[in-house]
């Protein structure tokens, strides 16, 4: 693999990678550092990347074991959702804009909860918007195991949601 054909199919997934890395990490230099590590050894076995499926879901995956690595050293805490996808609109009105707000705080709330398996496949469907697949090769589990467990992450930030929004509306 040439250095071109590298940019275009490893390069081009930094963003997603430093989105994930920094989604577990919670900090921008580790995040950046464990991206950087990635490309690094990646471009080391660049020969033999065409043996993969998927070069954006093996980089995913060593991304997520280096991250994990990381934490099981520091048992450091998820990234609030706000620092990391601000509400953006051209003009939305303040009181609308609160309530986003307090949405947004609720649903990373209920996500910091969920089991870190969990908070990993969330991330990396919901927001990264991966293939199941793709979330399967990376998590190293099967795609039935992705989806039980997506679908159980989402039904409990639901239940939250809808708890805490019918029970505002019994106060008023």
């Amino acid at each position: 693999m040439e250095i071109q054909e590298f940019k275009v199919q490893v390069l081009s997934s930094k963003n997603k990678l430093f989105r994930f890395a920094f989604r577990l990490l919670q900090n921008q230099e580790e995040a950046e550092d464990t991206v950087q590590d990635v490309f690094l050894k990646l471009w080391d076995m660049r020969h033999k990347l065409d043996q993969y499926n998927s070069v954006e879901a093996l980089a995913m995956k060593m991304t997520k074991n280096k991250c994990l690595d990381k934490l099981k050293a520091k048992r450091n805490q998820n990234v609030d959702i706000e620092k990391q996808a601000p509400i953006r609109s051209a003009y939305t009105a303040p009181d609308r804009k609160t309530e986003l707000q307090d949405t947004t705080s609720l649903i990373q709330k209920v996500i910091n909860q969920l089991p870190e398996q969990q908070k990993m496949i969330i991330q990396l469907r919901d927001v990264e918007g991966l293939e199941f697949e793709e979330i399967a090769e990376v998590m190293q589990l099967s795609v039935n195991n992705i989806r039980v467990n997506l679908s159980r992450a989402r039904k409990k930030v639901r239940d939250v949601l809808t708890n805490t929004h019918n029970y505002g509306l019994k106060q008023n």
